[in-house]
């Protein structure tokens, strides 16, 4: 464990050009006096480090000094192969640098380890997607959003929720997360924290504008915290029973997302109960569901299909006059 932390001391000197013990402590989740011994310790092996003190101060390696790739272990090098699969950043515009960051960081490994790499990559293979999806849906604002979020600019969204007319506002970009094979986008907005489903973005404009962000914003933090608040007590949520054709009976157990608490009643037919935080998240969800299934109860979730469903006609029907 010392060794891998002694590598990981030297990779982030190595890319930040200098950093204090206190900000390596905190990034390797020790403390600052395990942090001093292990620079001591690294200053005796012969590494090429020193430190300046004062403000603005802190651990640097000599300018010009590169870690070599060869001391990567072989379990190392497998685990970076795993975590950054073409498929896993799919529709962020990455792909390209992907394969040829990939293909340097291979050529560099010791003959050894780029065999053990490469068995892996082909011995293991990464699905984000559901059962009954056949890829990866991506919005053509993806990218768009990624190079906004990491330019810190802030981004006028046209944003449509199902069944409803798109509306633009202006949004504080603060970061993308990929739950379940959906990307959404946690951002500032002018009533709070909020989240979008990218699959849902009309349109993203990015502006000049900078990004205001919450003074030690983090994205983790922050998108555990919203799924907290969609998570309300069992007594407010909405219990949705509905009939599945049999046809249709494994799309709608391997899609529908795990917090919706979907369980079978028994009894004739294919009958499935779930809970929802809301009547129109509920609507939501099961209308990507299609005709494979029937809402049974309660009828004000049927209302909403029907109000959606009377909504996305009147948008896309075509123009028709009666003859006569």
């Amino acid at each position: 464990m010392r060794a891998e932390r002694l590598v990981a001391i030297a990779l982030l000197l190595q890319a930040h050009g200098q950093l204090t013990a206190p900000d390596l402590a905190r990034r390797l989740e020790v403390s600052e006096r395990t942090i001093r011994r292990d620079l001591d310790a690294l200053l005796l092996s012969g590494l090429p480090l020193y430190s300046q003190q004062g403000r603005g101060g802190g651990w640097a390696l000599l300018d010009g000094h590169a870690i070599n790739l060869s001391t990567l272990t072989a379990e190392e090098a497998q685990a970076l192969f795993l975590v950054t699969g073409p498929e896993l950043l799919a529709g962020l515009g990455l792909e390209a640098g992907l394969t040829s960051a990939l293909r340097k960081l291979q050529a560099a490994l010791p003959a050894s380890t780029r065999e053990q790499a490469g068995i892996t990559r082909r011995a293991i293979h990464i699905d984000p997607t559901r059962w009954g999806q056949s890829a990866l849906a991506t919005s053509p604002a993806l990218a768009r959003l990624r190079a906004a979020v990491v330019a810190g600019v802030q981004v006028d969204l046209s944003y449509a929720k199902p069944g409803e007319d798109a509306v633009t506002r202006r949004i504080h970009p603060y970061g993308l997360v990929s739950k379940g094979g959906t990307w959404y986008l946690v951002a500032g907005t002018d009533a709070g924290l909020r989240t979008f489903r990218v699959s849902r973005v009309v349109d993203a404009a990015a502006t000049t504008d900078p990004v205001e962000r919450p003074d030690g914003f983090d994205l983790v933090r922050a998108w555990e915290d919203v799924n907290r608040r969609r998570e309300p007590c069992s007594s407010e949520r909405v219990l949705v029973e509905f009939q599945v054709r049999p046809d249709a009976v494994g799309t709608v157990t391997s899609n529908l997302p795990e917090q919706y608490q979907l369980e079978p009643v028994a009894g004739p037919g294919h009958r499935f109960t779930a809970s929802f935080p809301t009547v129109h998240e509920a609507a939501c969800e099961l209308i990507y569901l299609g005709s494979g299934i029937r809402v049974l109860e309660p009828a004000s979730v049927r209302a909403e299909l029907v109000r959606i469903g009377h909504r996305l006609v009147a948008a896309h029907a075509p123009a028709w006059k009666p003859t006569g």
